[in-house]
C-alpha cells in the first residue's frame, strides 16, 4: 500500500522524500476526503502542534485518525506529531516565561506520556547531536527545532532515547514517536523503523 503523511502543515514534504529513498510510497492527507485512499502507515510530522490540531479539526480528521491509531496503526510522530499523540500537555518555557500546569488532551492522545512544549525555548534553542535509539541503532542523528520532550512515560509506553536526560524518543505498540526531526537528516534508519512496524 502506501503512507500517509499529514500535510496540513509542516515538514511533510521531507518525510515524502526519506520514503521515496526507501522506495516506499506516500500520500497527503488534506482533508478527511484522503482517509478514504488505501494506506497502511502514518506520518505526523513537525511543525506547529497548535496549528495542526486545529486544522484536524476543522477537517473533520482528527477522529478518525485516533481511531486508526488506536486500533493499531503504525504511525511514526516527529517533533510536534509527538506532541499530537501524547496525552498530555504541559507548556514549557515559550519567550523566557515559565508556563505551569497539565492542560487536558487535546489532540490524538493515543500515546501514554506527558510532554513538554517547546521545551527548548525559541528557534535559537535548536541544536543538533546524535545518540543511540533502543531498536533503532547508535549514533542517531537528532536535530532539534524548539522541541518538546517527554517528560513521563506512561505505563503503556517505553522510553527508547534521552539527551541531556531527556526523554526524546518513546514506542507504544506501532506508535515511535521522537522529539526531533530525523527527516532533515540523511539517516533512514527512523524512517525505515516506521516501515518495519
Amino acid at each position: 500500500m502506501a503512507t500517509a503523511v499529514l500535510a496540513l502543515q509542516g515538514a511533510f514534504v521531507e518525510h515524502e522524500g526519506r520514503l521515496a529513498e526507501l522506495g516506499e510510497k506516500s500520500l497527503e492527507l488534506r482533508s478527511a476526503e484522503d482517509l478514504a485512499r488505501p494506506f497502511d502507515r502514518l506520518v505526523l510530522p513537525g511543525g506547529e502542534s497548535t496549528v495542526q490540531g486545529r486544522l484536524l479539526r476543522r477537517e473533520g480528521m482528527l477522529e478518525p485518525l485516533a481511531r486508526l491509531v488506536a486500533d493499531g496503526m503504525p504511525v511514526l510522530a516527529t517533533c510536534a506529531g509527538l506532541i499530537l499523540l501524547a496525552a498530555r500537555i504541559e507548556d514549557g518555557v515559550e519567550d523566557g516565561r515559565d508556563r505551569s500546569g497539565v492542560r487536558p488532551a487535546r489532540h490524538l492522545g493515543t500515546l501514554d506520556v506527558t510532554v513538554v512544549r517547546n521545551a527548548y525555548g525559541r528557534q535559537l534553542g535548536s541544536f543538533h547531536t546524535r545518540g543511540a535509539v533502543a531498536g533503532v541503532g547508535d549514533d542517531v542523528p537528532m536535530t532539534f527545532i524548539r522541541a518538546p520532550y517527554v517528560a513521563e512515560v506512561g505505563p503503556g509506553a517505553e522510553e527508547l532515547a534521552r539527551v541531556d536526560g531527556r526523554v526524546v524518543a518513546v514506542r507504544q505498540g506501532a506508535q515511535l514517536a521522537v522529539a526531533f526531526h530525523p527527516e532533515l537528516d540523511r539517516d533512514l534508519r527512523i524512517h525505515e523503523a516506521l516501515l518495519a512496524l
